[in-house]
């Protein structure tokens, strides 16, 4: 038996995704008491767990479906995990990846700008008179 067995939580954990990046879809969000705090919830298509979602998380989904959390519902993006310290330790946590569509084919390659012939130059006298 693992330790998140025998502690099961209603809330996403960076260890529940196992290392790997997955899409979820936004079902709904709700506002909950987590200790003193109110925290925002997401929740997510199929999946029993609610994510916290924390700042950074949120203002990145902002960044893709705009401030209003109505029009996150039924929004998609890829969910992973980074390393960062908290409390002065390195720990996993849950981080927004982006969307499916920003990380889904690799951008087209650029076409190099076609090589245009030189202006033809006036016989015009120069104009010292330019302060440059």
């Amino acid at each position: 038996m693992k330790l998140n067995d025998a502690f099961p939580s209603n809330y996403l954990k960076s260890a529940d995704l196992q290392g790997r990046t997955v899409t979820v879809t936004i079902s709904k969000y709700a506002m909950e008491k987590l200790g003193d705090e109110q925290k925002l919830i997401l929740h997510f298509l199929g999946k029993e767990k609610g994510m916290v979602c924390n700042r950074t998380n949120a203002t990145l989904l902002a960044f893709y479906y705009g401030e209003d959390l109505n029009q996150w519902i039924g929004k998609s993006f890829l969910l992973g995990t980074e390393p960062v310290t908290f409390q002065g330790k390195v720990t996993e946590a849950l981080r927004v990846k982006g969307t499916p569509t920003t990380n889904a084919a690799p951008a087209p390659a650029l076409q190099p700008a076609p090589v245009m012939a030189p202006a033809p130059v006036a016989d015009a006298p120069f104009d010292d008179e330019i302060p440059f």
